[in-house]
């Protein structure tokens, strides 16, 4: 999790890559989102994770739920590995409808790459 105390709250909604099943190797991609995330501290903008598996360990929704309820968020990325599987279109819907749902005051943005989540988050900041 990433954070500091004052700014724009921006969530970011993702796939944890130690907990995605398949023969792959998670360090690159943990390695990118952690370097994503180091620009929001660097900017001043409070950013925290919230990471889901897909090994089955966590109920997704109570997860996004309480991560969306736990402060009022300017924007919300929800990150590309849960938007651009066809497999988790599912999955994807639901993030985006828990997003209207519980947040619906935030932008939404999509990132492309796990290291340009800051990119997608500041063309809704402030």
């Amino acid at each position: 999790m990433s954070a500091i105390t004052s700014g724009p709250g921006v969530l970011v909604i993702g796939l944890d890559p130690y907990r995605v099943p398949g023969p792959w190797d998670p360090e690159p991609v943990a390695r990118a989102v952690a370097e994503g995330m180091t620009r929001f501290d660097q900017a001043g903008v409070t950013a925290v994770r919230c990471l889901v598996g897909l090994d089955g360990s966590d109920d997704v929704e109570q997860v996004v739920t309480a991560a969306l309820r736990s402060r009022s968020w300017q924007v919300v990325v929800v990150g590309g590995g849960i938007r651009k599987r066809e497999d988790l279109l599912g999955l994807f819907e639901r993030v985006v409808n828990l997003v209207h749902r519980h947040a619906p005051q935030a932008a939404i943005a999509f990132n492309t790459v796990p290291d340009d989540v800051y990119d997608a988050a500041a063309r809704w900041l402030d």
